[in-house]
């Protein structure tokens, strides 16, 4: 008698809204998981139907009632294997983020989510009802209980499964990437839940990016002893089988362990990921940057063509009379380097013709920031030209650093569609830089790396002319945005109260400036945009 059992892991890559193409990704992965692999039971995402987060779509008539035909249909197209699905619910005028059980045509159980997060990126109480029975169902030899996401991260959900029966815990998971999370969340979150409980966690998560988010996948099973005995490649779409062994102790006997990422491994593939789907996803034919020379620029060129490919990028060089050509000379060896399409286009003739014109209005009034600001909105009105004219998407290139003290020309430099380092501090721009070349071959100039970052925006500029040094800054930045740490404490750490608070005041007066940015991805755990939300017209103290 064969006493094993397989469940197959989708870690596959949805598209929020695609009610039609996340069906046929269903489908397609269930007769795999079936006919491939050997499996009784496939496991899918949170929300896997509609994609997540839909966000406010759950509030357009009729996106709930397609999820749920989409789920009708897909009861019908697949046989002899039990499929555990996410999916919006109505019921009794609620709306539920639910899991179900389809087995031989039939949904057999429904699962809604307990713990409905509400913080950093989550919203979920703007749309869902909170659920509050387990679900235990027989299935495929399993006893197996059911959560959805937060359920695992907090006490009772699990530990309500068991005891209502279950020797395995499946889990649906849209769990966004942060450097500081993948380990955490499998080590002391899902082991810790399978120890304490003595049973096996089945965690399937989401892969891909979705405007701002990136999920990483990095599913896993964990045996319940707390040992993880299966992990999907991180950033990967993957379909896995896990090989059970069937008993009233279910004992997990061989599985896949892919190596965790360290974290510049992590960080980049997650960036080039999100910049890939998200311009991919929205349609683009591809993609437009201006390249200056400097780091940001660079880092950002490596990013654009690994995640789309060097036919389906376009650099432009655009130097002014302040423009190094060492910069000029370093930009062309990269885009040589990568092999992309790049052209030089002089801001010159357009700088003076601007000034020309306002020769009257600036009369007798000294040069200043002006002038600097005039030049990047030269270049942001280049780019923009050419990204409506090739349908590429233009790309902006500023760091967290810059975004966060308002280090950047609206209308100027912020001009674009996508941001992929916006949550890039400065100096972990400098560590991604070295990992790319290290890893992928070296593209990136060293004398790019090496050299004083500069806007070249005015006669020998510096970046330190405005900032404080960027090691400083970084790590001011990192406690008052990601930290919410008062300038008190900060001081109190040994920062320079005169410099930490010029920062503040530049975070806060630059609010204005960050809600007309571009979206960019999301690598920390606190990003500028749906992370952290503070009005623009504030007379707090700036504590």
């Amino acid at each position: 008698m064969n006493t094993e059992s397989g469940v197959a892991l989708a870690q596959i890559n949805l598209a929020v809204g695609d009610i039609a193409g996340n069906e046929k990704r269903i489908v397609e992965a269930a007769v795999y998981a079936r006919e491939k692999l050997d499996c009784r039971v496939i496991v899918f995402p949170e929300l896997a139907i509609c994609g997540y987060p839909p966000e406010d779509l759950l509030f357009q008539a009729g996106f709930v009632r397609r999820c749920e035909d989409a789920l009708e249909r897909i009861k019908r197209s697949v046989d002899d294997i039990a499929l555990v699905i996410g999916y919006p619910k109505s019921d009794g005028g609620h709306l539920y983020n639910a899991a179900c059980v389809i087995d031989r045509g039939e949904i057999q159980a429904t699962y809604y989510k307990h713990h409905l997060p509400n913080y950093g990126v989550f919203d979920e109480k703007r749309y869902f009802t909170q659920g509050s029975q387990p679900v235990v169902v027989d299935i495929g030899g399993f006893k197996a209980g059911i959560t959805i996401c937060e359920d695992v991260w907090r006490y009772g959900p699990v530990e309500r499964a068991v005891e209502s029966g279950a020797n395995v815990i499946f889990a649906l998971n849209g769990s966004p990437f942060d450097a500081d999370k993948m380990a955490h969340r499998e080590n002391e979150v899902i082991a810790e839940r399978a120890k304490s409980n003595k049973v096996s966690i089945v965690y399937v998560n989401l892969v891909g990016g979705q405007d701002e988010l990136v999920f990483d996948g990095g599913s896993v099973v964990c045996d319940a002893f707390g040992k993880t005995v299966l992990r999907a490649p991180h950033f990967e779409h993957s379909i896995l089988r896990a090989s059970f062994k069937r008993g009233e102790q279910l004992k997990n006997i061989k599985g896949q362990v892919a190596p965790m990422p360290e974290t510049c491994e992590a960080i980049y593939r997650a960036v080039v990921l999100g910049t890939k789907d998200y311009i991919e996803k929205n349609g683009f034919s591809g993609a437009v940057l201006g390249l200056s020379g400097g780091i940001d620029s660079a880092l950002t060129l490596a990013i654009v063509t690994d995640a789309i490919g060097k036919e389906n990028v376009q650099a432009v060089l655009m130097p002014s009379r302040y423009t190094r050509q060492i910069s000029l000379d370093d930009a062309k060896q990269q885009a040589r380097a990568l092999n992309i399409r790049w052209s030089q286009i002089s801001i010159e003739p357009i700088f003076k013709a601007i000034l020309n014109q306002l020769a009257d209005e600036f009369q007798n009034l000294p040069a200043d920031v002006t002038e600097e600001n005039i030049q990047a909105r030269c270049r942001g009105t280049l780019l923009m030209a050419i990204s409506n004219k090739t349908g590429k998407i233009l790309v902006t290139t500023g760091n967290k650093s810059e975004v966060a003290v308002g280090y950047a020309t609206l209308y100027g430099d912020m001009a674009g569609g996508f941001a992929p380092i916006k949550d890039v501090p400065k100096t972990l721009v400098y560590r991604l830089a070295r990992y790319r070349n290290e890893t992928f071959g070296a593209v990136i100039p060293d004398r790019v790396i090496e050299r004083e970052p500069s806007a070249e925006l005015a006669p020998e500029q510096r970046d330190t002319d405005s900032l404080p040094c960027y090691e400083a800054l970084d790590e001011i930045l990192r406690l008052y945005v990601e930290q919410d740490a008062s300038a008190k404490s900060i001081i109190e750490r040994g920062f320079d109260s005169e410099v930490v608070n010029q920062v503040i005041k530049m975070v806060m007066r630059n609010e204005y400036k960050r809600r007309q940015a571009p979206p960019g991805v999301r690598i920390t755990t606190r990003a500028f945009g749906r992370d952290r939300r503070f009005p623009i017209t504030n007379r707090s103290a700036y504590c």
